[in-house]
């Protein structure tokens, strides 16, 4: 490589940094051919950094402007309620047999051990996901349609 061709390579690289800069890219390659078996690669990229956020203060909502959510939320992980049924599997949570049909369960309900809860889809295949045990179905914490993840929690039964 001559000294011309490395002065011309280095003018090269620095229009493609001001290129990147003038469009708002993050990355170029480019891959400049010379002959056989002589090129030049080239990748120019930048790391685009957010800009800051500042932060609000946190400030606690009065108590009448509260979601309802936030009055049905346990302190605690559902995961670790005693009554926690967990996900068996990753999949796509059904709470009733088809489209339009009356859910498996619904919170209040007494359910025995063994009777099916909701079915989660995976793979194609619908899944009936039974009662652990017989008790009263406190909370139910997933939608219908909603995906699951393995060992998320359910519902709770005590």
């Amino acid at each position: 490589m001559t000294k011309n061709r490395n002065d011309a390579d280095v003018d090269f690289i620095k229009a493609l940094a001001e290129l990147l800069n003038e469009n708002k890219l993050t990355e170029l390659n480019v891959k400049r051919e010379y002959g056989e078996n002589d090129s030049l690669n080239v990748r120019v990229s930048k790391q685009m950094t957010p800009p800051p956020v500042a932060a609000a203060p946190a400030m606690a909502a009065p108590a009448a402007f509260a979601p309802a959510a936030a009055y049905a939320a346990p302190s605690t992980d559902p995961v670790d309620a005693p009554g926690a049924v967990t996900s068996p599997m990753v999949g796509t949570a059904y709470m009733a047999a088809e489209p339009g049909t009356t859910p498996f369960v619904s919170v209040g309900a007494q359910v025995t051990e063994g009777q099916t809860l909701m079915i989660i889809e995976a793979m194609k295949t619908m899944n009936h996901i039974p009662a652990p045990r017989a008790g009263t179905v406190k909370r139910i914490l997933v939608a219908d349609g909603s995906a699951v993840e393995y060992g998320a929690p359910l519902m709770i039964i005590e």
